[in-house]
């Protein structure tokens, strides 16, 4: 009887055992401890979202397999924000350099020109303290309102013309010429200067001609010289604003749902550790940045124009040396209509008459001025007023030599550990550092799915199971290839995106068509930057070397142009409010005053001139 006794006990002690170590090993295999520390450690959500063994009736949308899981519709809710937000960040990451290097130059060109502007202004105000100091106060709101204008100009602002600024500041130069350098003698105790007389010398100063070709010549430098720069302000500006649309930019739903089931999908079956398959990576990337990686080529060429712009700034010295011929050209101008004062001096009677009145106010008589309009001049001005070629002032030969004004030298250099650094220098740096992001849409699935996967695993998460390696066919970048995406439909581009690449490739070609950098951006815009980056990096004027410079003229060195340049933060007297509106092509609008020269124009010759000389 107990025989028969123990050997029973003993199997049912050993079935109970059995029992009780399937149970614990069944509770353990189902247990979602491990997924809840992954929900709690990337900030997917709550953790009361998370259940604490698997089940079989959950309702899945995106992660769904046989078996049990440890999601539920609510923590895939979760997982689907977290996902877009994971990636939208990482993306942001990586455009964040980018972003940097374009707003950071964009600041460090605009305080190299705001310091060039500077000491420009300072030195032109040098010239009219020292020779000029008659004119000197009346002539600092002139020079002023032309810097602000320069400093808009090369900011980017469409409003600005170049030579309209440079004519207006000559046109209201003219009337303290004349009047106190050219006639300062007709003023007197019992007569003051005219405002007539003022706005009649300021509108037919195109026309008279007092300064001879130095405004043009000043206006056509300035031109040439300020457009790389400007040009250059405006790119940038135009990269920083793709970028702040492009970060902007949301993601599909498509898209949520395949990082969902890239990045998460794998926790439900209490696979936290597996990574993602890099075929499947890419797959899953390119289709979500299909509209980003529409913007390569348009992107290629915009950094091919910024290669192009930086190295017309760093070939040369032409912004600094056309921005310090501003103080002589000027002085030269003035200098011109003092040597040319008698003939200037008729000429302006004729057209403006009487400049003075006096001091009791008293109104001028209709006689006062010799070209009043009137009746009988009707017909001539009708059959003259296609004339309207400028006053051409006659040679002096030596006389140049008899004026007393002497031009005065640069004001004393500042320390040279004071300076800031080149233009040149500044333009090679970027362009050194622009030239990596060339190809920044469309490597940007690539980099992304460098934090996602690791290479040295044997195994890996292929979007339903775990697998040695991925099998699919992995698409290339843009919207055309996405056709054959077995992870991702994509079907049309954001239109926000649409439009940024319609966008930059008219910004590309207007500007390859006003820099006169090449006919397009998408030939010889590779050889043209790095010909430009060539010229100028074989032989550096850092190392001693020299340009060739004019036949006429000796141009300094980098030495001499930088060191005369005063430091960041010098100020420059700004007056926007004060700025004249240009007119539209920068076209001189003829007064009534104007009309009535050039119609009698024939007439004054032959009185001044009576042997056709």
């Amino acid at each position: 009887m107990l025989r028969r006794t123990v050997p029973r006990v003993c199997w049912l002690w050993i079935l109970l055992s059995s029992v009780l170590v399937w149970r614990v090993h069944c509770a353990s295999a189902q247990s979602c401890h491990e997924v809840k520390t992954a929900f709690q450690l990337r900030q997917v959500g709550s953790l009361r979202w998370v259940p604490e063994t698997a089940a079989t009736d959950a309702d899945l949308l995106i992660c769904k397999h046989q078996g049990p899981t440890c999601c539920t519709r609510k923590m895939e809710e979760r997982y689907y924000a977290a996902a877009q937000r994971d990636t939208l960040q990482n993306i942001l990451s990586y455009s964040f350099e980018l972003k940097y290097l374009i707003l950071g130059h964009a600041s460090a060109f605009q305080d190299t020109f705001h310091s060039l502007l500077s000491f420009t202004l300072n030195n032109t105000y040098s010239l009219f303290d020292s020779t000029y100091e008659t004119i000197s106060q009346d002539a600092r709101p002139l020079l002023s309102t032309l810097f602000s204008d320069l400093d808009l100009y090369l900011r980017g602002d469409a409003n600005i013309s170049v030579e309209h600024s440079v004519h207006s500041f000559y046109d209201k130069l003219f009337p303290l010429v004349y009047q106190h350098l050219v006639n300062p003698g007709l003023g007197s105790p019992v007569s003051t200067w005219s405002s007539e007389g003022s706005e009649c010398l300021r509108a037919t100063r195109h026309d008279v001609n007092p300064f001879g070709p130095h405004p043009h010549a000043l206006a056509q430098e300035l031109s040439r010289a300020l457009v790389a720069g400007r040009a250059l302000s405006q790119a940038l500006a135009m990269g920083a604003e793709v970028l702040n649309i492009t970060e902007s930019v949301g993601m599909t739903r498509q898209c949520g749902r395949a990082l969902v089931g890239m990045l998460f999908c794998p926790h439900c079956r209490g696979l936290t550790l597996i990574r993602p398959c890099g075929g499947l990576c890419l797959n899953v990337m390119r289709g979500c940045l299909a509209g980003l990686s529409e913007l390569d080529g348009p992107w290629r060429r915009y950094v091919a124009l910024l290669e192009g712009l930086s190295g017309a700034l760093a070939g040369g010295y032409e912004l600094e040396l056309a921005l310090l011929h501003i103080r002589e050209r000027i002085n030269d101008a003035i200098l011109t209509a003092q040597l040319h004062g008698p003939h200037l001096s008729a000429v302006v009677g004729k057209v403006c008459g009487s400049l003075t009145e006096s001091v009791s106010s008293t109104p001028a008589s209709p006689t006062s001025r010799s070209l009043t309009p009137s009746v009988n001049l009707t017909i001539e001005l009708q059959t003259s007023v296609t004339s309207s070629s400028p006053t051409i002032l006659p040679e002096t030969g030596s006389q140049h030599e008899n004026i007393s004004l002497k031009r005065r030298s640069l004001p004393l250099k500042p320390s040279k550990s004071d300076k800031p650094r080149s233009l040149k220098k500044i333009s090679k740096e970027f362009m050194g550092y622009i030239q990596r992001y060339k190809s920044f849409f469309s490597t940007l699935p690539e980099m992304l799915c460098e934090g996602e996967v690791v290479m040295d695993e044997n195994t890996c998460w292929s979007g339903e199971d775990v697998v040695e390696s991925y099998t699919g066919h992995v698409v290339g970048n843009g919207l055309q290839a996405q056709r054959y995406n077995q992870e991702i439909k994509v079907k049309s581009v954001d239109p926000i995106l649409a439009n940024v690449k319609e966008k930059l490739e008219h910004f590309n070609q207007e500007m390859w068509r006003e820099t006169g950098l090449g006919t397009d951006g998408r030939k010889d815009v590779e050889t043209s930057g790095s010909d430009m980056a060539e010229g100028s990096g074989e032989c550096d004027d850092e190392d001693g070397c020299q340009g060739s410079g004019r036949s006429e003229e000796t141009v300094p060195t980098k030495t001499e142009i930088s060191e005369q340049i005063p430091p960041r933060g010098s100020n420059i007297p700004i007056q926007p409010n004060s700025r004249p509106k240009p007119d539209k092509g920068g076209a001189h609008i003829p007064t009534i005053s104007s009309v009535l020269f050039l119609a009698l124009f024939p007439i004054i010759q032959l009185l001044l001139w009576p042997d056709g000389v």
